[in-house]
């Protein structure tokens, strides 16, 4: 329960909670909002890293199966309240995977052999029994997100809170995820999820609250709520559009009552540019052991490339042999002359000046361009924060900073590996304009994400990275339509094309 409660980080100048009254009923609640709204600092009230670990500004009062947040133990907490954070990775600190899934364990003195029962128990929960055994530095950062939400449901918490945690998964594994926490709800426990990517949230979810600047509505009954999304999933969107009331969520009703088209998405062929990289019989991984083998790969100036495929099927690594940060363990690779922009999954290991400003200037600087940093801050909406410390920004503030950085300067190969990762609509969309904007002017880029409507915003060729292999299922209208795996929600319904609202809206 959060009664009255107001808060605002150290030395900020806006106030991150604005009079925030709310109870999280049983059952799974749905967190939604654009990206620096709050969401992030509304679910660290439950587990008392606001205020104890970020100090700042508070007041009011948080009160979690019965214990003053302000005043309880932090071993108190940790019992009752599970937590996911955004970023996986900087909360892993053993060595393998049941290791770390029996950590928190030990930390709440767990007996050994109930420890031996509910680490195998929760990774089956969160669909990763088959990464038993694995050092947790090789996994991909999909698979880490798994693991810390396996760690989280092994202290069988009262309360589980987790923040964007399918933003790096696959589809089958962001499915899993969802699965596992309605499970979890209905036996109950009070699940708490904050994302971006909601479509499939909101099917599942008991009740939203929605965070805008501070202030949070709910939590309600969903599809009342949804009206207070500034930024609505496309099954969303397509009901406002055609005026359906109430709104619909869940596709399978979709379906059935969407439109017909006037006219269809054509595949406009691309006009093949100069080659920008290329792969020849390439084999590709890492500590000697291969995870793509025979590869052949073409990029081209002017065009997007999109990677995807599951969790640990390669796509992070052809990223780092095509920029060059790892070599092949056969084969040839070659890349135009041209500096490389380079975003990796954690932005944070780019992020080490004071300000956001400071870390585009000095990429500007390295690229010798006289481009205004400001310019590039203007285009991903990061003016306002500008003189702030990136460490102290939201996840999805953070990413732009780094988009920002590494973009700045004209780079010839733009190569990203989940970029919108905390990122909301606004942000994706100006992410899209400047992406087209710059391979129009002569840039290649390759993009690893699992987020399918971007994908279907800027591809020009999709790749799965799968079994060892890369292959291209056929165009973007293709790959990203009727029932296959990478499908947008749109594409669903329409096999074939349109894949994105936007290019459905243009054909009705």
């Amino acid at each position: 329960m959060i009664r009255d409660l107001t808060y605002a980080y150290p030395g900020a100048e806006t106030t991150s909670l604005v009079d925030v009254s709310l109870t999280f009923q049983p059952g799974l609640t749905a967190v939604a909002g654009p990206s620096g709204s709050g969401k992030s600092t509304l679910l660290r009230l439950l587990n008392g890293l606001v205020p104890r670990f970020h100090d700042g500004t508070i007041c009011g009062e948080v009160h979690v199966s019965g214990q003053d947040v302000f005043r309880a133990p932090t071993s108190a907490l940790a019992r009752e309240v599970g937590f996911v954070f955004q970023d996986p990775e900087s909360q892993f600190v053993r060595a393998t995977v049941e290791d770390e899934v029996a950590f928190a364990l030990e930390n709440t003195a767990v007996p050994r052999a109930l420890m031996r029962m509910r680490v195998p128990e929760a990774l089956h929960a969160a669909g990763v029994t088959h990464l038993a055994g694995r050092s947790t530095a090789s996994l991909s950062g999909g698979e880490r997100q798994r693991v810390a939400i396996a760690s989280a449901i092994a202290l069988q918490p009262r309360i589980l809170v987790l923040d964007e945690p399918t933003s790096q998964l696959d589809p089958a594994g962001a499915a899993s995820v969802l699965s596992a926490c309605a499970n979890l709800a209905r036996n109950g426990t009070t699940v708490v999820m904050a994302e971006h990517r909601a479509a499939g949230l909101l099917t599942v979810a008991d009740q939203l609250v929605v965070v805008r600047r501070g202030v949070v509505r709910g939590p309600g009954e969903v599809i009342p709520m949804l009206q207070h999304l500034s930024d609505p999933p496309p099954l969303v969107g397509l009901s406002r559009a055609m005026g359906w009331d109430p709104v619909l969520v869940d596709a399978a009703e979709v379906r059935r009552r969407a439109p017909a088209l006037r006219e269809r998405v054509k595949n406009s062929p691309l006009a093949a540019g100069n080659t920008a990289w290329e792969l020849r019989d390439c084999t590709i991984g890492h500590d000697h052991r291969a995870v793509l083998q025979d590869i052949d790969l073409v990029g081209h100036a002017g065009e997007v490339v999109v990677l995807m495929g599951p969790n640990g099927g390669g796509k992070t690594t052809l990223l780092r042999v095509i920029a060059g940060l790892q070599k092949p363990l056969a084969g040839r690779v070659w890349r135009s002359p041209g500096r490389v922009a380079y975003l990796p999954q954690d932005p944070g290991v780019l992020l080490h000046r004071s300000s956001v400003r400071d870390e585009v200037r000095y990429t500007l600087r390295r690229a010798k361009s006289d481009q205004p940093a400001g310019l590039m801050l203007g285009r991903l909406g990061l003016t306002a924060l500008a003189g702030r410390y990136p460490g102290d920004l939201s996840s999805g503030q953070r990413q732009r900073a780094a988009l920002a950085a590494i973009l700045a300067g004209a780079p010839t190969l733009i190569l990203l590996d989940e970029p919108t990762r905390g990122m909301d609509l606004r942000a994706r969309l100006a992410l899209t304009a400047l992406l087209r904007e710059m391979t129009g002017a002569g840039a290649s880029a390759v993009v690893a994400t699992h987020d399918a409507d971007l994908a279907g915003s800027i591809a020009d060729r999709v790749l799965v990275v799968a079994e060892s292999q890369v292959k291209e299922p056929g165009g973007p209208r293709t790959a990203l339509s009727g029932d296959g795996p990478y499908a947008t929600d749109i594409g669903r319904i329409y096999p074939g094309g349109p894949v994105t609202l936007e290019e459905l809206l243009e054909c009705l």
